[in-house]
């Protein structure tokens, strides 16, 4: 075991340099989730792929692949040889491949293959940085401190999510469909150039790496992942090779199943420690998470079907008609994160926050309709923009506030593992629910191409398939608002304390 510097070193000036410093870098990696929804049409243009929209979504699902399937193995690497050197090591793959995914179309040899290869690799970059920034913070931040800081932290994968869409228009209409990648270099850089100055260089625990466990975790992942990815692409039932895409999602949670019962077993290190499990609010808090990742990123899609589609607005002006949610979550975060730090039960924060989002999607779908005055919307993104500032940050500190420095790495993979598949859930199940509605209020008719508005006798019709597409956003948050609603006050303990190493 290696030491460096100590946390003990830092001071209050010195642990918040480090925090933004990381901010920038796991901003950037989560607004690649979603900042190319609302380029696809432009993509499939610029590459001459006419209708192929199975394969344009390629360019999400290979990130979401790459970036969730090795989350856990990575969040042990931080452990292993530092949560900064992999920090660093990440945004470099991270910052390189966003240059050549920006420079797919005009390289030799280039086009959507290599656009999909390239988001690939930036997604195992993603993988690699995001569970070091919740490991760092865990561990330099004293309890005390903790929910401020794990405030802004779960703010800003609120606000990317948010965000995304806004500058993904923003670019697409103004410079073209390959500076939503091309503008990470320059963010890339300066990352880079902040984290090597202000992140400091933490203890290293000598891990053994459980091999099987790695195998099994990863294949089951992958699997799972795939199949949900691409469940709507091939209807479910449709035949990939021998198999059906239900027989892989099976294929992967019987996978899984085996790694837990081999992690229960297994006579050395486990990769994910049990005990974390036993954990209440760590366990409450990863299932809270997940229906939060779901209901943000499926409230997405239809929102800017409706949006564009139906009243016609651009990119840019139907995400800067959203913009105050993200506003006000970035002006409310370190608020928020003092309260979690100063009011004794994390539930008295995380359940009206979720009730207020859930009012905000629902007030969203309420007004979905060809007439509505779209200024009403604003007030639905500031419920939802307060809402979300009481549930990222609050859920995130809740999750981690005790855990043992040399269990950093393993909780924050465990914790964006589940937030990550909790956003492929939400992708694969609007895709098909919205299929579902379309198909019911519009039978035997396309519903459009390529974002153009629709005719106006089939607005009405595809506003109702969209706004009941809401209602599975909604209905989740019901899930998490009664998961957190089962939230206690957290032991006082020491920082160094943590559950009972089995």
């Amino acid at each position: 075991m290696t030491t460096h510097h100590a946390p003990a070193d830092l001071d209050e000036r010195g642990l918040w340099a480090s925090l933004w410093a990381l901010v920038v870098g796991f901003f950037m990696i989560l607004l690649d989730t979603t900042i190319v929804s609302v380029a696809n049409p432009a993509i499939m243009r610029g590459l001459g792929l006419g209708d192929d929209y199975a394969g344009v979504i390629w360019v999400t699902s290979a990130y979401l692949l790459a970036y969730a399937v090795p989350l856990l193995v990575t969040g042990r690497l931080g452990d292993r040889f530092g949560p900064r050197r992999v920090y660093l090591a990440g945004l470099v793959v991270f910052t390189v491949s966003s240059a050549w995914c920006g420079l797919s179309g005009v390289l030799p040899g280039g086009g959507l293959a290599m656009l999909v290869v390239a988001r690939a690799v930036q997604g195992l970059g993603a993988s690699l940085m995001s569970p070091q920034t919740m490991a760092i913070i865990t561990r330099t931040f004293p309890p005390a401190r903790r929910g401020a800081a794990m405030g802004v932290w779960g703010a800003v994968a609120g606000v990317a999510a948010l965000v995304g869409p806004i500058l993904g228009g923003v670019l697409v209409d103004t410079l073209g469909w390959e500076w939503i990648f091309i503008v990470n270099v320059p963010v890339g850089l300066a990352a880079f150039y902040v984290a090597w100055r202000f992140v400091p260089r933490l203890e290293r625990h000598a891990h053994r790496f459980d091999l099987p466990g790695v195998a099994l975790f990863v294949a089951g992942m992958l699997l799972l992942v795939f199949g949900l990815q691409e469940g709507n692409t091939y209807r479910w039932g449709t035949i990939v090779g021998p198999v059906t895409v239900l027989g892989l999602i099976g294929a992967g949670v019987a996978l899984l199943a085996l790694f837990v019962g081999w992690q229960a077993v297994q006579s050395g290190e486990p990769l994910l420690p049990l005990a974390l499990l036993r954990d209440r609010n760590f366990s409450l808090a990863n299932t809270a998470i997940a229906a939060v990742g779901l209901s943000v990123t499926a409230m997405v899609l239809p929102l800017v079907f409706y949006l564009q589609t139906v009243r016609g607005l651009t990119p840019t002006q139907g995400a800067l008609l959203l913009s105050p949610s993200a506003i006000l979550s970035i002006v409310l975060a370190r608020r928020v994160g003092r309260l979690v730090d100063r009011v004794h039960n994390p539930r008295v924060l995380t359940v009206p926050g979720l009730v207020a989002l859930a009012a905000g999607i629902a007030g969203y779908g309420a007004l979905m309709n060809p007439t509505t005055d779209v200024r009403l919307y604003l007030a639905a993104a500031c419920l939802v923009g307060v809402g979300g500032s009481f549930v990222w940050g609050p859920i995130s500190t809740t999750a981690n506030r005790s855990l043992p420095p040399q269990w950093a790495g393993a909780g924050s993979g465990v914790f964006n593992t589940t937030r990550q598949l909790g956003s492929v859930l939400g992708s694969a199940a609007i895709a098909a629910l919205m299929e579902h509605r379309i198909a019911a209020r519009l039978p035997g008719q396309a519903a459009g191409a390529q974002g153009a508005v629709l005719p106006e006798q089939v607005r009405a019709p595809f506003a109702a398939a969209m706004a009941e597409s809401m209602l599975l956003p909604v209905g989740v948050l019901v899930v998490a608002i009664v998961t957190t609603a089962f939230f206690v006050p957290p032991p006082h303990r020491r920082p160094s304390a943590g559950p009972p190493v089995p």
